[in-house]
């Protein structure tokens, strides 16, 4: 079992920025990947971000040169640094952690943008 406890979401205007977190229970370095992913009302949950020590990072394409992902493994911790957010961003952001075959959850933490 793996613990995650997001943090950072919040309401922003367009063109702001927000720093979400993800705690692990465990040393982030021994899970096959630290992701984030989205869900907005009406669509599918998506990936956002995520980490891995085999693949490094990787971003959806909407958040590309808008954010940036960093770890910090003396708390066991990824942060997503979500800069120009839009309106469009808004949805609950959710860490999830992979390891083996089993993917863990966080409870997820909103974001909204308003225009």
């Amino acid at each position: 079992q793996v613990q995650l406890v997001e943090s950072g979401g919040g309401l922003v205007q367009t063109g702001g920025s927000l720093r979400l977190s993800c705690t692990a229970s465990t040393d982030i370095f021994r899970l096959n990947s630290l992701d984030w992913y989205r869900q907005a009302p009406g669509n599918e949950r998506e990936l956002v971000a995520g980490f891995s020590l085999s693949g490094g990072t990787n971003y959806a394409d909407s958040m590309k040169g808008r954010s940036i992902l960093s770890t910090d493994n003396t708390k066991n911790t990824i942060h997503l640094q979500m800069n120009s957010l839009k309106p469009e961003d808004t949805a609950v952001y959710y860490c999830s952690a992979l390891v083996g075959q089993f993917r863990y959850w966080g409870r997820g933490t909103q974001v909204t943008v308003s225009s």
